[in-house]
């Protein structure tokens, strides 16, 4: 019985494991895959307007440079966007770590 419940125990520890990697891969996807995103959008909108959307990409990658110049050159806003990834993946860390004193008592 002690070998189901330590058994139990790590299948969980494991299932938040994999749920915190998950998380942290999604936040920091999406800070990449942002500009990229508004770059298709502004190329789509350009191209509603009677633009041809190779232009309208040309035209979108400065804009969107300058709007990604803009939120670095905002004080503490990139440090603050990175602190909370690692705070998520510390937060991470402590959920699993804690799963261990659990299976130590479960021995």
């Amino acid at each position: 019985m002690k070998n189901l419940n330590v058994v139990l125990v790590r299948l969980l520890q494991f299932v938040v494991f994999a749920l915190f990697t998950f998380f942290v891969l999604v936040y920091f996807g999406a800070m990449v895959l942002l500009p990229l995103d508004i770059v298709v959008l502004i190329s789509k909108l350009l191209g509603v307007l009677g633009i041809n959307t190779l232009f309208g990409a040309i035209l979108a990658v400065p804009v969107v440079a300058y709007l990604g110049k803009i939120v670095y050159n905002t004080p503490g806003l990139i440090q603050m966007i990175i602190d909370n990834g690692i705070d998520l993946a510390n937060t991470g860390k402590q959920r699993v770590e804690a799963f261990n004193k659990l299976a130590e008592a479960a021995k």
